[in-house]
């Protein structure tokens, strides 16, 4: 197979990328970047792209699945407009152009409580771009929701890190909801994987509590 990864500088990215290189079943990936990425495979191409430039219908994105871990935070975009550029409309437009060039599967790390409904800014766009997904007939499409991630980010986010300490704190662990507790990067990557290599048809979703 030939995997399009979005995201392969983020944390979750790094971890699905070590895995996709390590699996049989997968003969090439395709990571887009800004800058470049620090490693070298035989089976890694990782074009240095300007995303606010994107070259229509380019052969590079005909893929025959897609994992995007694209993802920022409000503080990080700067506003809501960049947001949402980043978080729904980059990766909706790579899924178009892979679904046109013949993309069967795609696998999306969405976020607990995504829903086009929700009052929260955040949790309204991740949902807004499960419903775009579902909209462009992918033979099989898995949505992984993860709580917390739990992994070493090179960037800081307090909040989040405030937020591990607690849960991981031996008090309050075992009185916490399972989809409340920290999804740890290695299980969101492999259900990232395990999504586009080995899903059946449909849709597929896996929610925080199953990565607990």
């Amino acid at each position: 197979m030939k995997v399009l990864l979005l995201g392969a500088t983020g944390l979750v990215g790094q971890e699905v990328l070590s895995r996709l290189l390590d699996h049989p079943q997968v003969s090439a990936v395709v990571a887009p970047v800004r800058r470049p990425l620090q490693r070298e495979h035989s089976c890694l191409m990782s074009p240095v792209v300007d995303f606010a430039q994107l070259e229509q219908g380019g052969e590079r994105w005909h893929v025959d699945a897609v994992i995007c871990a694209l993802g920022t935070t409000l503080k990080a975009a700067g506003s809501r407009d960049s947001f949402r550029w980043v978080d729904l409309e980059l990766p909706l437009w790579f899924a178009r152009q892979a679904r046109a060039g013949g993309a069967q599967r795609f696998s999306l790390n969405s976020a607990l409580g995504a829903s086009p409904h929700s009052r929260f800014f955040y949790s309204r766009v991740k949902g807004e771009l499960e419903d775009a997904l579902g909209g462009l007939d992918f033979n099989s499409l898995t949505i992984v929701r993860p709580g917390l991630i739990d992994g070493q980010r090179l960037e800081v986010r307090r909040g989040e890190r405030l937020g591990l300490g607690l849960a991981a704190s031996c008090l309050l662990r075992p009185l916490l909801p399972r989809q409340w507790r920290p999804s740890p990067v290695s299980r969101i990557a492999q259900a990232l994987v395990d999504g586009a290599v080995l899903a059946p048809a449909g849709r597929h979703l896996v929610e925080a509590r199953d990565l607990a």
